[in-house]
């Protein structure tokens, strides 16, 4: 019998990453105030989420001065999670049959995904936010974001071109910006990882994974597409030269509570 082919699709920035792109870059460039930037353009339902960053170096006369060299430096100082590689690795050799092409699709600038990410993933599998540039490297305009509808028609064209069905899609994310991708690759019948607690994601997600560890990534994979059970994944990973020391497998229900007599809410979350 054949191997399967699947393709596992990844957010970049609070997913393979600790910090925001966007966070970094006013940090590298000393712009105050960029989550109060961002939260008024989300307010204003002026961009679609996650296209915020591409929005303010177009049109923010602070943001205005970054150039193609910072945005590579941004690339540079992004903390990555832990062993991205041994995770890239273990999917690249298959796992029972099964073969996995590695795709990383962002609203994060192309630049700053393909910095941070030298040695680990091809810019060939990269799929992100691409600008033109002037002589002097400043932004001329932007050719492709890839946030919203954006990630969609992205993660479509890889799989039309790797030829695979869409029940075989993994997508990975962390938060607004990837939920009309995970509705779609629900829609087919694939496997939503959400690696964040953000209610929005994880009310979409089929499964949740919280961890400072890109690793743990391949265990809703190893469940859910090979078959495996807890003892059969502690073997992989010690196989792989590494021990899970926590796992804790929880259930959230959120509610909200309310008194008859009492016009006070509550929000209440109850793990089981």
């Amino acid at each position: 019998m054949g191997s399967k082919h699947y393709l596992l699709v990844s957010d970049f920035d609070q997913t393979l990453s600790f910090n925001d792109s966007g966070i970094v870059l006013s940090e590298l460039l000393g712009i105050p105030g960029f989550a109060d930037r961002v939260a008024g353009l989300s307010h204003l339902n002026l961009v679609q989420e996650g296209a915020e960053l591409a929005y303010l170096i177009r049109h923010d006369p602070e943001f205005r001065r970054v150039r193609y060299a910072d945005l590579i430096e941004v690339g540079r100082r992004v903390r990555l999670k832990r062993n991205i590689a041994p995770l890239i690795a273990l999917l690249a050799r298959g796992i029972d049959g099964c073969s996995f092409q590695f795709y990383v699709v962002s609203a994060a600038p192309q630049e700053v995904v393909q910095s941070a990410l030298e040695g680990l993933v091809p810019p060939s599998h990269i799929f992100a936010t691409r600008f033109t540039y002037d002589p002097s490297g400043e932004v001329d305009s932007i050719v492709r974001v890839a946030a919203g509808h954006g990630k969609v028609a992205e993660l479509e064209a890889i799989r039309a071109r790797a030829g695979v069905p869409g029940e075989r899609v993994v997508y990975v994310g962390d938060g607004t910006s990837d939920i009309r991708a995970m509705l779609h690759v629900n829609r087919m019948n694939g496997l939503t990882i959400a690696v964040s607690p953000a209610r929005q994601i994880t009310q979409i997600a089929k499964r949740t994974v919280l961890s400072d560890d890109a690793l743990s990534v391949a265990i809703p994979i190893l469940e859910d597409v090979a078959g495996y059970d807890a003892e059969d994944i502690r073997g992989v990973f010690d196989r792989l030269g590494f021990v899970i020391q926590d796992w804790d497998k929880v259930r959230t229900d959120w509610l909200t509570i309310r008194e008859l007599n009492d016009e006070s809410l509550g929000a209440v979350a109850v793990v089981a």
